[in-house]
């Protein structure tokens, strides 16, 4: 069925014991998971909303991955830890701990075959580990600041990681060479006065006709812990690594925490930040968007449910949102 972006609206919201950072659906739709500051993970019902929780990690949950059957679920926390679950379970309880890194997890991933989970953050190496055993595959260590989000090609051969400093590196899965680099020097800002670096690439997603390729974060930093900065996302060719697009919110402060294509062939950004909440939605051809839906509070994540009508906000005052985009006419 095809989609009106234009004729979106929030149809749900849940309440959690704290502020969200992230959120996915499972790949089979029938839950939506959301991680926050209070240290947990909760699984809502998609259809009625019923709420399970999953405690474990001692810190802040980052990140949210599943295998391909959406049987289990990976959560990455603050604490450098990777947790397995069974993603339906009644009662869910951990299956697998793994400490993965020295310090935050700030992206974790899947392979298109399902095979591969990938995770990076502060300590600038990428790993990869087997999704079934758990057992380390490949590391990646060719980064010199903090990774802030992982891409796998949905062809099987490459791997692309997104920096603070505003590089998305592109690898090669067999014997992990690095084959090019994307610039995107723009997402990134050093403030030499309150001597912080900001920005980065903070969300990849590539088209599904594989010509357009996406990076998100912020511009226009003028004082980055003040939080005075703009949505911006790069658009490049895939094939000639061309800049072809800068799309911007329209004036509208915060950071593109997600980016992700529909299969409509349109992007959908979600913006959180002083600005407040937005849900933004572009075509590759046009730099301004064609709709933006406020949220009723700031958000920090989002992902398009299987069924390409529901979007998933998770946000800051503890709740997770849906989002309905309605059937276009015709």
């Amino acid at each position: 069925m095809a989609v009106d972006p234009k004729q979106t609206r929030v149809t749900a919201q849940w309440k959690t014991g704290g502020p969200l950072i992230c959120c996915r659906f499972d790949p089979q739709g029938r839950f939506v998971f959301a991680g926050g500051e209070d240290y947990a993970i909760h699984r809502f019902d998609a259809q009625s909303g019923e709420q399970t929780l999953l405690s474990e990690h001692d810190c802040w949950v980052r990140g949210l991955a599943f295998s391909a059957d959406g049987e289990s679920m990976i959560s990455a926390g603050s604490d450098g830890q990777l947790v397995w679950w069974p993603a339906a379970a009644k009662q869910p309880k951990p299956m697998r701990r793994v400490q993965a890194h020295d310090g935050w997890i700030r992206t974790v991933n899947v392979s298109s075959d399902g095979r591969l989970l990938a995770s990076a953050g502060n300590d600038l190496v990428l790993r990869l580990w087997d999704l079934e055993s758990g057992e380390l595959a490949q590391e990646f260590s060719q980064h010199e600041s903090h990774i802030y989000s992982t891409f796998f090609h949905p062809g099987g051969e490459y791997l692309l990681s997104g920096t603070l400093q505003g590089k998305a590196r592109q690898f090669e899965l067999a014997g992990g060479k690095l084959v090019r680099e994307f610039d995107v020097s723009s997402l990134h800002t050093y403030n030499g006065g309150q001597r912080v670096h900001y920005g980065g690439v903070r969300s990849m997603a590539l088209s599904p006709d594989g010509k357009h390729f996406a990076c998100g974060g912020l511009h226009k930093a003028t004082n980055p812990l003040g939080a005075v900065n703009e949505p911006l996302v790069e658009l490049f060719d895939w094939e000639s690594q061309k800049k072809t697009k800068s799309l911007i919110a329209g004036g509208d402060k915060g950071i593109i925490w997600r980016v992700a294509f529909h299969r409509d062939n349109f992007l959908i950004g979600v913006s959180g930040g002083s600005g407040g909440g937005l849900l933004l939605f572009w075509t590759p051809a046009q730099d301004k968007p064609l709709h933006k839906l406020k949220l009723p509070n700031t958000a920090r994540d989002m992902d398009v449910h299987p069924d390409g009508v529901r979007i998933a906000t998770a946000h800051h005052d503890r709740h997770l949102r849906i989002s309905t985009m309605a059937a276009a006419n015709g």
